[in-house]
C-alpha cells in the first residue's frame, strides 16, 4: 500500500488477498502536508503496510514539489501574530481617520474617491494576475454590485461622519456593525437569532443614544460635541447609516461565499464607489484639489493608511480565528480616544464613555458568542 497526501477524494487500494474499503479522504479532513492519506500510486502494487512512501497528488512520483520529506517538521506560526496585525490595522485605520480631520476645505465625497483610486491600484494587478475577469460570475453579479454600492456608501458616509463629529463618537457607532450583522443575517439569511443576539442588540442601540444625546431624552443643552448640535445629529444619522451599510455588506459576502475572489468584491467596491463619488461631486459642485500641499500631502497618507488598514486585517482573518480579531478590534476605539485626546485637545463626556462601553460590550459578546459556537461546531465535526 502507498500513503500520497490527500487529493479531493483518494482511496484505497485492493490488498492482495481481498478488497478492503474505501476510505475517502480529503485536505478538510485534516490531511496537510506531511500527513499521509491512503490512496494508490499508478504502477505501483499494494502488497503491505511496510512499503509507504510519500507523494505529491497520488501521482506515483519519488517526492512532487507539494510534499515534504518524511519526518520534516511543520514550520510553526508566530504566536499572537494574527492579533497584532489586527491592532496594527486599528492603529492605521484610526490615523487615518485623524487624518481626514486635519484635512480643510475637502469634501469628505472627494476623500472616499480618493481612496477609490488607491484601491483600484491596488487591486487591478490582482485580478490580471489571478485572471478572475473584471465582471465576475453571472449570477452573482447583482451580489457584487450590491456589495460595491453598500460598502461604498458606508465608507463615505463614515468619512462625513469623521468630519462633523467627534472622532470617537463616530468610531463608537460604527463599532456596531457586528450587532446589526446579526440582525440582518437573522432577516435575510435565516441564520439563528437568540435572545442574547437581541440583548447585545439593546446594549448597541442604548450607547448609540448615549453619544446622540437627542434633547428630547437629554434636554436642550448638549455638551461635548464639536460645532452645532444640528451637525452632530447629521455626523450620528450618517454614522448609523454607515454601520448598517457595513454590516449589510457582510451578509452579502456571506450569501457569495468563496464562490467569487476576493479581489472581485474589492475591485467592484472601489469602482462603483468611484463612480459614484465623481457623480455626487459634479452634482454637488464640490470637485476641487486642495489648495494647499499639507492637505494633499494627507490625502495621500488617507489613501495609504487605508490601504494598509485593510490588508493587515486581511492577513488577520488568514491566519488567526474570526472571534479573537473581532475582540481585539475594540483597538480602534481606544486609539479613536487617544488621539482625540492629544491632537484635537478633545475630552470625551461620560456619556460618550458610557456609550463607548455599551457598544464595546455588544460587539464583543457577539464575536464571543459567535466565536464560542464556531469551535463548538468544530468539535462536532470532529465527532
Amino acid at each position: 500500500m502507498v500513503l500520497c497526501q490527500g487529493g479531493e477524494a483518494a482511496t484505497a487500494a485492493p490488498a492482495a488477498g481481498g478488497k478492503e474499503p474505501e476510505v475517502p479522504l480529503s485536505r478538510e479532513d485534516g490531511a496537510g502536508p506531511g500527513q499521509p492519506c491512503l490512496c494508490p500510486a499508478p504502477g505501483v502494487e499494494a502488497a503491505s503496510v511496510e512499503e509507504r512512501r510519500v507523494c505529491g497528488c497520488c501521482s506515483g512520483l519519488p517526492l512532487p514539489r507539494c510534499c515534504k520529506p518524511p519526518g520534516a517538521k511543520k514550520k510553526a506560526a508566530c504566536p499572537g501574530l494574527g492579533l497584532f496585525y489586527t491592532v496594527l490595522s486599528a492603529f492605521l485605520f484610526s490615523v487615518a481617520s485623524l487624518f481626514l480631520k486635519k484635512i480643510e476645505d475637502v469634501h469628505s465625497v472627494e476623500v472616499s474617491a480618493f481612496r477609490c483610486v488607491f484601491q483600484m491600484a491596488f487591486v487591478l494587478p490582482g485580478l490580471i494576475y489571478y485572471k478572475t475577469g473584471f465582471l465576475g460570475p453571472k449570477g452573482k453579479r447583482i451580489f457584487l454590485f450590491f456589495r460595491g454600492f453598500l460598502g461604498s456608501s458606508a465608507m463615505i458616509l463614515l468619512y462625513y461622519a469623521f468630519q462633523v463629529m467627534p472622532l470617537a463618537d463616530a468610531t463608537v457607532i460604527t463599532f456596531s456593525s457586528p450587532v446589526f450583522t446579526s440582525l440582518l443575517a437573522w432577516i435575510f439569511l435565516k441564520e439563528k437569532y437568540s435572545i442574547w443576539d437581541l440583548l447585545f442588540t439593546l446594549f448597541a442601540i442604548t450607547g448609540v443614544v448615549l453619544i446622540a444625546r437627542p434633547p428630547f431624552l437629554f434636554g436642550s443643552k448638549v455638551t461635548g460635541i464639536e460645532g452645532s448640535y444640528a451637525d452632530h445629529l447629521k455626523g450620528t444619522i450618517a454614522a448609523i447609516t454607515s454601520t448598517v451599510s457595513a454590516a449589510s455588506t457582510l451578509v452579502i459576502l456571506r450569501k457569495v461565499g468563496k464562490s467569487v475572489h476576493y479581489f472581485l468584491s474589492i475591485w467592484y467596491y472601489a469602482v462603483i464607489g468611484l463612480i459614484g463619488c465623481v457623480i455626487a461631486l459634479f452634482v454637488m459642485n464640490e470637485w476641487r484639489l486642495p489648495y494647499c500641499g499639507r492637505d494633499r500631502v494627507l490625502l495621500i497618507l488617507i489613501g495609504i493608511l487605508g490601504l494598509g488598514g485593510q490588508i493587515f486585517l486581511t492577513k488577520a482573518l488568514q491566519i488567526e480565528k474570526a472571534g479573537p480579531v473581532a475582540i481585539m478590534k475594540t483597538m480602534d476605539v481606544v486609539f479613536a480616544f487617544i488621539l482625540q485626546i492629544l491632537f484635537l485637545n478633545h475630552l470625551p463626556t461620560w456619556w460618550t464613555v458610557g456609550g463607548a462601553l455599551c457598544v464595546v460590550a455588544s460587539s464583543s459578546g457577539t464575536a464571543i458568542r459567535k466565536w464560542r459556537q464556531s469551535l463548538k461546531k468544530a468539535k462536532q465535526s470532529e465527532i
